[in-house]
């Protein structure tokens, strides 16, 4: 699970975006922090660069396949 120390440095989000599951090898919408909606697993990425496949890592077959969901996003500019 994703943490911080300080509050003061991240923002509270309501955006449809953070609901959205990405396919493995799909490029990422945004940089920021992405879970595997299955098992846990998290992954930082760059806006533009390509998510993990499917071979990243291994599910059991009862899982089903790796999907990627944007749980914190990495803004570049600043406020």
């Amino acid at each position: 699970m994703a943490s911080y120390k300080h509050q003061h440095y991240v923002a509270l989000s309501n955006s449809d975006e953070f609901d959205k599951d990405h396919q493995p090898g799909a490029t990422a919408p945004y940089s920021g922090i992405y879970l595997c909606t299955v098992c846990g697993r998290e992954y930082a990425t760059n806006h533009g660069e390509t998510l993990p496949s499917q071979s990243h890592h291994e599910h059991a077959p009862s899982q089903g396949p790796i999907r990627w969901r944007l749980i914190v996003y990495a803004s570049h500019q600043p406020d």
